[in-house]
């Protein structure tokens, strides 16, 4: 994980339109593909295959959606360490092959009163498009006293 920008952390509670600064994660090495689908149950030998994923037409294994979506955590958590995760959708809308990076950027869609915010969230490819379309709820927790 790198910084595409600094200052991802903010003082103050999150307006609508705030932007979360850009962060990259990667390189996703075919081993880590291999690791993942060990661990995830999700062995499709489009991931794992090469042979497999260069016969529908990919130029190397596309990674899981899911391995990517788990991004988002630590990502949201660099930059607000007061949030807790309530709700994340997404939808996938093209592929990252093994050897390449996402870089993740974010804004806030809605913030309430009661500390609730939606956030619209990104995960781009090398070549900029949008590989994940996602949506979070998260709430801003409360200090507790020492």
């Amino acid at each position: 994980m790198s910084d595409g920008q600094a200052g991802l952390a903010t003082d103050g509670p999150p307006k609508i339109g705030d932007t979360i600064g850009v962060v990259e994660f990667g390189p996703f090495a075919a081993e880590a593909l291999v690791r993942y689908a060990q661990v995830s149950g999700d062995d499709n030998p489009l991931h794992l295959d090469l042979a497999m994923a260069q016969a529908a037409g990919f130029a190397a294994n596309p990674v899981h959606g899911m391995l990517m979506l788990a991004c988002f955590e630590p990502y949201l958590m660099k930059w607000r360490k007061d949030l807790v995760i309530t709700r994340l959708s997404a939808k996938f809308l093209c592929p990252v092959l093994a050897g390449e990076s996402i870089h993740l950027s974010g804004r806030v869609l809605r913030a309430s009163p009661h500390k609730e915010l939606t956030l619209r969230l990104f995960a781009r490819n090398p070549r900029d498009e949008i590989a994940i379309l996602a949506e979070a709820a998260v709430w801003l927790a409360t200090p507790k006293p020492i």
